[in-house]
């Protein structure tokens, strides 16, 4: 059965997605995990929610998928340790090279491929797999042929995001955002932040969803007020057919979302699935749909209160 994964961005939303029905929860280790810090974790929480999930039967992957500097492996790795001690095994890295650092390090550690390393096809899997990782989040539009032959022909598990947001280029390679604040500071640890780069342990500022003016060679504008594509979106209808292909996680994003919210969307899709695999042949679509069009409204009224505030930080014009 697909294993229902969800984001914990607190110890609050960790404690929620795990008791609403999911049956893993991601959580971002502070400076490492593509989010502002408060909605990132210290040690202590990450440790305090591990065994939370323990308690509850369940599982705590933590998130270091940022691409780190020679320097930051060790960091990385000393980190990690801390949790290895306390019993977590499950990380999501982007970095080839911290994930072959990791699982050199802690044989028994379990690695998935995040949604940064782009993944579009089998290879690309192979690749990742020969690195270490045992499970690939797979890109967002890829085909259901792609995600079988990943599963079946390279042998590792599929992770499919089911709630998330689509980017005009692929999801974790876009540098627009680091344009805007070329700025970076250490923090304690010694850790570098780049403001503008989520990839480098700061975060996205969304300035691809202003409005820009496209200007022509002679410098006059030949379109305005053009928005670039960057939905998020809810794979409900295609629940059944990813269970069906034997796909290994439905995965929830939104640690930026409020607790109640983040709640409703892990209820939802856990109610979804179990009612699917209790009786596939009578099962039906359509009352599902109208029960998430309610979350849709919450959902995005959220993202563009949040979206404009990033925007402004930014210092481009909303």
């Amino acid at each position: 059965m697909a294993e229902l994964l969800a984001s914990g961005g607190t110890v609050e939303m960790a404690r929620v997605v795990l008791d609403t029905g999911a049956d893993a929860v991601y959580v971002g280790a502070k400076g490492w995990s593509r989010r502002r810090a408060q909605y990132e974790m210290s040690d202590d929480e990450v440790i305090a929610s591990a065994r939370y999930a323990r308690s509850r039967g369940k599982i705590l992957r933590v998130a270091f998928n940022t691409l780190p500097a020679s320097g930051e492996i060790p960091l990385l790795l000393a980190k990690a340790a801390k949790f290895v001690r306390e019993g977590v095994r499950d990380f999501i890295l982007t970095d080839v090279g911290a994930m072959r650092a990791l699982k050199d390090r802690f044989p028994e550690t379990v690695i998935h491929a995040s949604i940064g390393c782009t993944i579009v096809n089998a290879e690309d899997a192979r690749f990742y797999k020969e690195a270490g990782a045992t499970q690939v989040v797979t890109e967002c539009r890829m085909d259901r042929e792609e995600m079988r032959k990943i599963r079946e022909e390279v042998g590792v598990g599929v992770e499919v995001l089911v709630h998330a947001t689509t980017c005009y280029t692929y999801l974790g390679r876009c540098t627009m955002s680091s344009y805007t604040r070329q700025e970076w500071r250490f923090d304690d640890e010694g850790k570098n932040h780049f403001l503008g780069s989520p990839n480098r342990g700061g975060l996205c500022y969304r300035v691809c969803m202003t409005e820009w003016d496209q200007i022509g060679e002679d410098g006059s504008v030949e379109a305005g007020r053009v928005v670039l594509p960057n939905l998020a979106y809810f794979l409900v209808d295609d629940i059944p057919d990813l269970i069906d292909l034997g796909v290994t996680t439905i995965k929830i994003q939104g640690r930026e979302y409020s607790v109640p919210l983040v709640g409703r969307m892990v209820r939802f899709y856990r109610d979804l699935i179990d009612s699917y695999l209790r009786d596939r042949s009578s099962f039906r679509m359509e009352p599902w749909k109208e029960r998430m069009a309610e979350i849709v409204s919450a959902r995005d009224s959220e993202r563009r209160d949040k979206t404009a505030a990033l925007i402004s930080e930014s210092g481009l014009p909303a």
